[in-house]
C-alpha cells in the first residue's frame, strides 16, 4: 500500500507561501484630482498628449474630461457627444465649424449652463436670435461672445444678445444688419461691457454708438471702424471715464472739428486709431494734446507727415508708438517727430514714399531705445540707413525691411554685428548675401526669419543660420533657389523647435530635406509647393515625424502620388489644410485623406488622376470640409445635388478656370514682379 509523506513547512517558509503577491498599483489613486490637474496642464501644448493620456484607462479618461476648460470642436454635430463627456467647459471655440444651427446653440446652453463663459461663433453661420436667447438666459456667467462674420444677423438676435446681463466683451465685426435699434438694446441690456467691437456694422450711426457711450460707463475698448459716424457721437464717447483704445479707422465723416471734443475729456486713452481718416490733418492732431497718457497712434493711410503734422504731436510725452503705413512721409516731418517723441519704442513706416536717408537718420539718432522698426518698401534708403539704424537701435527685437532694393548686401552685415537682441527679421526680396547671414546668425533670440526672394543666398549662410540661431521656429525660404539639401539639413539639426518653413520653388529641395525635417516635431506648417524633386517617400517622412502638421502644400511637387497619401492618411490626424494641385495624386489617394477627421480645406486644381465619381466619393467621405478649391470643369461633371448638400451643412467651394502655366526663371519672375510695382 503506498504511503503518503506529509512536508511540514517552518513558520518562516509557511509565511513566505501565503504571502499575497504584490499588485500592480496605479499610483496615480493615490493622488488627488487637484495635483493630476496640475500635471495635465503642462500637456495643453499638443492636443495629441491630452488625447493619449486620456486613453491610458476609465480613470484617465474621467481624469481628463474633468479638467478640460476649453475646446475647439471640429464639427457642430459631434456637440451632443463632446459636452456629455466635457461637463466643465468654460470656453467653446466654434470657429471650425461653419454651421451652427440654433438647435446647436441651445443643446450648448442646456448642457453648459452657468460653467460657459466665453463661446467663439466668429466664423459660423446659421444661428439666429432664438439660439442667442438660449445661450443668454442659460449661460448666466458668459462674459465674452464673439459673433464677427455673422452677416445674417438682425437687430432680433441683438435684442436677445441683450439678455446676458454679465457681459464684458462682445465683437460684431462685419453684421451689417444690425442697426442703431440692436445696439440701443445692447447698451441697455449689457451695461457690464467693456469691449465692444462693431467693425463694419454698416447699419450702425451716431445714435447706436451714443447710447453705448451712455449706458456702458466701463468701457475700455470701442472698434468704431468704417462706420458712418460723425462728430455728434464723439462727446459722449470722450467722456467715458475708463476708455483706454478706440478704433476709428476709415470714419470718413470725422474731421478736425470732430476730434476738439477730445479736449474736454478721455483722460485715460492709450491708443487712438484714425488709419484712413483722410479728413483729419494736423489741426485735429493738435486736440490731442490734452492726452496725456496717450502711448500708442494709429495714422496709417493718412494726411501727409509734415513739420506742421509732427508738430502736433509734441505734448504727447508718454507716446511710444506710431504707425505712419502708407503717408507721404517729408524730411522735416520725420524730424521732427525724431525730436517730440523721445519715448519712441516702436514706430512703423511701412510702405511710405518718402521715407530717405536723410530723413531716417534724423529721427533714429535719438531714438536708442526703439524696439521695433518696419520700413517694409522704402525704396529709396540705402547703406546710410542700416548704418544708423544699427548704430542708434541696438536694442531692436523686430526688423521689417522687405523690399528694401536699394540697400548693398554689405549692409547686412551690419545687422548681426551691432542688434544681437532681435526676435524677428523679415528681409524679404534684399540683395543679402551668405556674408550678411552669417553675420545675423550671431542673433541668438532669433526666431522669425523671412528670407523669401533672396537670390545671392547659398547653403553656406543658411547653414550659420542653423547653428547659431537654435530657438528659430519660422524660416521663410521662398524662391530662393540656391538652397539646396544641406541647408535645410543643418537648419534641422540646429533648430528642433522649428514650427513653420516655406520652401517653395527652392527647385533642388529633394526628399532628403523632408526626412531632415521631419526630426522636427513642432513643426505644424510645410509650404514646398514647385519642389518637382520631392516624391512621397519625403512626404511620407514628414507624416510620420511631424504628428502636429496642421498645413501643408505640395502644389507643382509632380512627384508625389497616392503613395503619399496612404501614410498622411495615417499620422497626420491633425492636418486642417492642403493643396494637392498639379500633383500625381487619383481618386485612391484622394479618398485616404477622409480618415483625417481634421482636414477642413482642400485644393485639388489640375490632377490628371482624378475623375468626377472619384472626386464625388472623397467629397462625401470627407465629412468635415469647409472649403474646397476645384477646377471649374468638375462643375457640370458632377451631380448638383451634391455641391448643394456640402453647402447646405456650410461647405464653400471655389471655382477655377485657368490653364497650367510654365514656371519661369526665378530673375525673370523678380523682374516681371518690379515691373509690376509702380
Amino acid at each position: 500500500m503506498a504511503t503518503t509523506t506529509e512536508l511540514k513547512l517552518s513558520p518562516p517558509l509557511q509565511s513566505i507561501k501565503t504571502q499575497k503577491p504584490i499588485s500592480n498599483t496605479n499610483f496615480f489613486h493615490f493622488l488627488s484630482d487637484e495635483l493630476i490637474f496640475i500635471i495635465l496642464d503642462f500637456l495643453n501644448s499638443n492636443p495629441t498628449d491630452r488625447k493619449s493620456f486620456s486613453l491610458v484607462c476609465k480613470s484617465f479618461y474621467s481624469i481628463e474630461s474633468k479638467h478640460r476648460r476649453t475646446l475647439t470642436p471640429l464639427r457642430s454635430d459631434h456637440l451632443p457627444s463632446i459636452l456629455t463627456r466635457y461637463t466643465s467647459l468654460t470656453r467653446l471655440d466654434l470657429t471650425l465649424c461653419p454651421r451652427v444651427t440654433d438647435s446647436s446653440l441651445i443643446t450648448i446652453s442646456n448642457a453648459c449652463k452657468s460653467n460657459l463663459q466665453s463661446i467663439d461663433l466668429s466664423r459660423s453661420k446659421y444661428f439666429s436670435g432664438a439660439g442667442l436667447q438660449s445661450l443668454a438666459v442659460n449661460c448666466k456667467n458668459m462674459v465674452e461672445i464673439d459673433l464677427s462674420n455673422a452677416t445674417e444677423l438682425k437687430d432680433s438676435a441683438a435684442a436677445a444678445l441683450a439678455e446676458a446681463k454679465n457681459l464684458e466683451r462682445l465683437w460684431l465685426g462685419r453684421c451689417k444688419q444690425i442697426t442703431d435699434m440692436g445696439v440701443g438694446c445692447i447698451a441697455v441690456g449689457c451695461r457690464k461691457l467693456k469691449l465692444i467691437s462693431l467693425k463694419w456694422c454698416l447699419g450702425v450711426d451716431d445714435l447706436g454708438v451714443e447710447l453705448l457711450a451712455l449706458k456702458c460707463k466701463d468701457l475700455r475698448s470701442l472698434d468704431l471702424s468704417y462706420l458712418p459716424i460723425t462728430d455728434k457721437c464723439l462727446p459722449s464717447i470722450f467722456e467715458l471715464p475708463y476708455l483706454e483704445d478706440l478704433v476709428l479707422e476709415g470714419c470718413f465723416g470725422i474731421d478736425d472739428d470732430s476730434l476738439a471734443a477730445f479736449k474736454h475729456g478721455c483722460k485715460s486713452l492709450k491708443k487712438l486709431d484714425i488709419s484712413s481718416c483722410q479728413n483729419i490733418s494736423h489741426n485735429g492732431l493738435a486736440s490731442l494734446t490734452s492726452g496725456g497718457v496717450l502711448e500708442q497712434l494709429v495714422l496709417s493711410h493718412g494726411s501727409p507727415v509734415t513739420l506742421a503734422l509732427a508738430d502736433s504731436l509734441k505734448r504727447l510725452t508718454m507716446l511710444h508708438s506710431i504707425k505712419l503705413d502708407g503717408c507721404s512721409i517729408t524730411y522735416a516731418g520725420l524730424q521732427a517727430i525724431g525730436s517730440w517723441c523721445m519715448s519712441l519704442r516702436d514706430l512703423s513706416l511701412s510702405k511710405c514714399p518718402g521715407v530717405t536717408d536723410d530723413g531716417l537718420s534724423s529721427l533714429l539718432t535719438k531714438h536708442k531705445d526703439l524696439r521695433k522698426l518696419d520700413i517694409t518698401c522704402c525704396r529709396k534708403i540705402t547703406y546710410a540707413s542700416i548704418d544708423h539704424i544699427t548704430v542708434s537701435c541696438t536694442a531692436l527685437t523686430s526688423l521689417r525691411m522687405e523690399s528694401c532694393t536699394l540697400v548693398p548686401r554689405e549692409a547686412f552685415v551690419l545687422i548681426g554685428q551691432r542688434c544681437g537682441l532681435l526676435e524677428e527679421i523679415d528681409i524679404t526680396d534684399n540683395e543679402i548675401d551668405d556674408e550678411g547671414l552669417k553675420s545675423i546668425s550671431r542673433c541668438s533670440e532669433l526666431t522669425s526669419l523671412k528670407l523669401g526672394i533672396c537670390l545671392n543666398i547659398t547653403d553656406e549662410g543658411v547653414s550659420q543660420v542653423g547653428m547659431g540661431c537654435s530657438k528659430l521656429v519660422e524660416l521663410d525660404l521662398y524662391r530662393c533657389t540656391g538652397i539646396t539639401d544641406s541647408g535645410i539639413s543643418a537648419v534641422a539639426r540646429g533648430c528642433p523647435g522649428l514650427e513653420m518653413i516655406n520652401i517653395a520653388y527652392c527647385k533642388d529641395i529633394t526628399d532628403s530635406s523632408l526626412i531632415s525635417l521631419s526630426k522636427c516635431s513642432s513643426l505644424n506648417t510645410v509650404e514646398s509647393r514647385g519642389c518637382p524633386l520631392i516624391t512621397s517617400l519625403g512626404l511620407a517622412a514628414i507624416a510620420v515625424g511631424c504628428k502636429q502638421l496642421v498645413k501643408l502644400d505640395i502644389k507643382k511637387c509632380i512627384n508625389i502620388d497616392d503613395a503619399g497619401m496612404i501614410p498622411l492618411a495615417h499620422f497626420s490626424q491633425n492636418l486642417r489644410q492642403i493643396n494637392l494641385s498639379y500633383t500625381s495624386v487619383t481618386d485612391v489617394g484622394l479618398l485616404s485623406l477622409a480618415s483625417i477627421s481634421c482636414l477642413q480645406s482642400l485644393t485639388i486644381l489640375h490632377l490628371k488622376g482624378l475623375t468626377a465619381s472619384g472626386l464625388a466619393a472623397a467629397l462625401l467621405a470627407c465629412g468635415g470640409l469647409t472649403k474646397v478649391k476645384l477646377q471649374a470643369t468638375f462643375k457640370s461633371l458632377v451631380p448638383q445635388a451634391l455641391f448643394e448638400h456640402f453647402e447646405a451643412r456650410g461647405c464653400l467651394f471655389q471655382w477655377r478656370d485657368k490653364f497650367f502655366r510654365a514656371e519661369l526663371d526665378p530673375q525673370c519672375w523678380k523682374l516681371q514682379l518690379e515691373d509690376a510695382i509702380p
